[in-house]
């Protein structure tokens, strides 16, 4: 545990038994919004009014300012080239004003995070109101955000946000770069969207005043949608050639969202939009909105909404059993194949069935980082693990274990397992920032999820889904840490895990079992990679017969190194092989036992 981390819990902000300390506290902010989207000049501005809430016991005598688009700036740090197309001026600041006080920043010298020193501290339990006028243009080149097509935009990340400031870092003042993502509070928006007319705007957050900008019939059919399975055509081709909106020149469409960590919205002129619902709650019949925006070419997005009513009553009810917590999701084709509040941005993947896991995948998300604010510039593995973990569940309700594990294996393993690169066996706990490639993208992914896996099939699936929901039950909507996670699942679970998470997530392991030896009707097996992995044990006897021993991870616990399977049949074996499933073998030929 590093000296920073040590030091919180020594101070009561985080308490050993999994739960906030009883002096925890978060900042907060409630934003006000009017952003403009000019769809000819492909500029984004925006006036904003921030009531910023300082809980913490420190005097703040500085603000950190984040705006995660000066990426696109060329003097920002990046893990990998881009092109001319990538690349713009960032972030322009009309106006800044602090309790009234008129601030001259030069946001062209701001990288992804400014610096702005107060002229007057902000006390400790005060608040403070920050008034920005902004604006910055839309990169042509799209990825997590930008321009889609000539008249298509997916507009995130779009405003200077107050960065956090937590209680073991102080500001969080780590560059964006284009790999990590992100770490924000949770803020009450309420914020409006100026477009052009004939231009849909879909956002995070509850519509508002969907009479006033759309016509009569379109109005209708939305909500329509709000309390029916049926998936309805909102707007086809035609229509919206027509035009759906009000024929106003301009059009401000308004929407809300609370204790949220972001709000981003997609607009265009062209593209068709479905939509429906399901009950996602059904203790109090509380229904989300499903809608999907996307390009007449967009053949993957024609299920999207089927799709995510499955999603999202999957998730809902099974993994991890929580009921989705907003009021919608929506899909809206772009390029990036990434989450946000309520929204996922998707590709075309010419591919029904990547299509849906990738979908399945983002809007598993919403638990982990939105409903649990996880840091995932230092932590990725707290929400991708996870949201990959759920990604390979419900891939086995939609298509059948085999396939499931089939694709997990050759998605989210192989790769890992067969390099043998240094990079690739850091510690899962290492942070984010600090890994680059393929080592990032396992450590966040495949070996995180495999650890959640390998701690399921432990546990067995009532008491790790009972010690889940005290991890996420008692952490929503607050900040949780990886030690917050170990002690949850202890206190949750009601055993001491810290022998597994060690093995997991503070060595240099890896995936590597073998058959040492079979004697008199004892198998013994040696753990060369570490990982505390389940298995079974294929047993072929003498006469053919067969039998099949699981042991979970638990046989790990007292020797990580050597395990001795007994096996109650007096029945001579002739063969014995280990096969850990999703849980690849480095070196599988030592898998195989052969008696002479």
């Amino acid at each position: 545990m590093p000296r920073n981390i040590k030091e919180a819990y020594a101070k009561g902000t985080r308490s050993m038994d999994g739960k906030p300390g009883k002096n925890y506290w978060q900042n907060h902010g409630k934003y006000t919004m009017d952003i403009t989207v000019d769809a000819k000049t492909k500029m984004v501005s925006g006036t904003e009014t921030i009531v910023y809430e300082n809980n913490s016991n420190d005097s703040l005598r500085n603000l950190a300012i984040r705006f995660v688009n000066n990426l696109h700036k060329p003097s920002s740090p990046r893990g990998a080239e881009v092109s001319e197309d990538f690349l713009s001026d960032g972030l322009t600041l009309t106006s800044l004003k602090v309790s009234g006080e008129t601030y001259n920043e030069n946001a062209r010298n701001w990288g992804t995070v400014g610096r702005v020193k107060l002229k007057k501290a902000l006390a400790p339990h005060s608040k403070t109101i920050i008034n920005i006028d902004w604006n910055y243009p839309l990169s042509k080149e799209s990825g997590r955000e930008g321009q889609i097509d000539e008249s298509t935009f997916f507009v995130a990340y779009s405003y200077p946000r107050i960065s956090v400031y937590d209680d073991y870092n102080g500001w969080d003042r780590l560059p964006h770069t284009d790999r990590q993502e992100f770490y924000n509070d949770f803020n009450d928006y309420t914020y409006s969207v100026k477009a052009p007319k004939n231009f849909v705007v879909y956002a995070t957050g509850d519509f508002l005043n969907p009479d006033e900008v759309l016509q009569p019939e379109y109005a209708a059919r939305l909500k329509k949608s709000y309390v029916t399975d049926e998936i309805l055509h909102i707007a086809n081709e035609q229509e919206m050639k027509n035009g759906v909106t009000k024929q106003n020149e301009w059009n401000i469409w308004k929407f809300e969202a609370k204790n949220i960590t972001d709000v981003c919205f997609g607009l265009s002129d062209h593209y068709l939009w479905d939509a429906s619902s399901v009950l996602v709650d059904k203790k109090t019949n509380r229904r989300a909105s499903v809608q999907a925006a996307y390009d007449i070419k967009g053949t993957d997005f024609v299920n999207s909404v089927k799709n995510n009513q499955y999603a999202l009553d999957w998730f809902s009810n099974n993994w991890p059993g929580i009921p989705y917590p907003y009021s919608k999701m929506t899909a809206f084709q772009g390029f990036a194949d990434m989450e946000y509040p309520m929204m996922c941005n998707d590709s075309q993947m010419n591919d029904p069935k990547f299509a849906q896991l990738v979908q399945d995948h983002e809007v598993a998300h919403t638990y982990f980082p939105f409903y649990m604010g996880i840091n995932e510039t230092r932590y990725a593995f707290m929400d991708e693990g996870w949201a990959t973990t759920f990604e390979y569940l419900i891939g086995i309700a939609e298509h059948g274990k085999e396939a499931a594990g089939k694709f997990y294996k050759e998605f989210r393993v192989e790769y890992y397992i067969n390099d043998k690169s240094t990079e690739e066996d850091q510690p899962i706990i290492s942070m984010s920032t600090q890994v680059s490639g393929p080592g990032y993208g396992n450590n966040s992914y495949g070996k995180a999820s495999l650890s959640y896996l390998a701690l399921k099939d432990m546990l067995g699936d009532d008491l790790f889904k009972k010690a889940l929901h005290h991890y996420m039950d008692t952490w929503n909507g607050k900040h949780p840490i990886p030690w917050d996670y170990f002690n949850s699942m202890n206190a949750g679970s009601g055993k001491n895990l810290n022998w597994f998470f060690n093995n997991w997530f503070f060595t240099n392991n890896y995936i590597d079992v073998s058959v040492k030896d079979v004697s008199k009707n004892v198998v013994s097996i040696e753990n060369k990679g570490g990982f505390a992995i389940p298995f079974d044990v294929n047993i072929v006897y003498a006469d053919n017969s067969t039998e099949i021993i699981h042991k979970t991870p638990a046989v790990w616990e007292k020797n990580q190194k050597t395990a001795l399977i007994a096996v109650n049949s007096k029945k001579q074996i002739k063969k014995v092989t280990l096969d850990g499933g999703i849980f690849l073998d480095a070196t599988p030929d030592n898998n195989t036992w052969n008696s002479k």
